[in-house]
């Protein structure tokens, strides 16, 4: 019996990690539908954006507070590529004070 040739990973998510307890929750569900992903946590975000080249791009929850100094960003990069972004929690509201909302 010939081994089954392997197919070439053409679709990617990258989910970038702000620290929710859901994250590999979410990736689960992702590679259920047979959809390859990678978690990044967000301080090597911007190096897992460029080497992954994602057809999109999910931003986990988190528990940061989006109006503090110091809380998490997503890397602009994503926002100007024009891939779709789905934001969950502090993902979207990180999304949202970043793009101006």
């Amino acid at each position: 019996m010939s081994a089954q040739p392997q197919n070439p990973i053409h679709d990617s998510i990258l989910i970038i990690d702000f620290g929710s307890q859901v994250t590999q929750l979410i990736a689960r569900r992702v590679r259920e539908i047979g959809v390859y992903c990678e978690i990044a946590p967000f301080q090597s975000a911007s190096e897992a954006f460029a080497r992954m080249k994602p057809k999109g791009v999910i931003f986990s929850g988190g528990p940061a507070s989006v109006p503090d100094a110091n809380s998490p960003r997503a890397p602009r990069e994503v926002f100007s590529s024009g891939l779709p972004v789905l934001g969950i929690c502090y993902g979207q509201q990180t999304m949202a004070h970043q793009l101006g909302g």
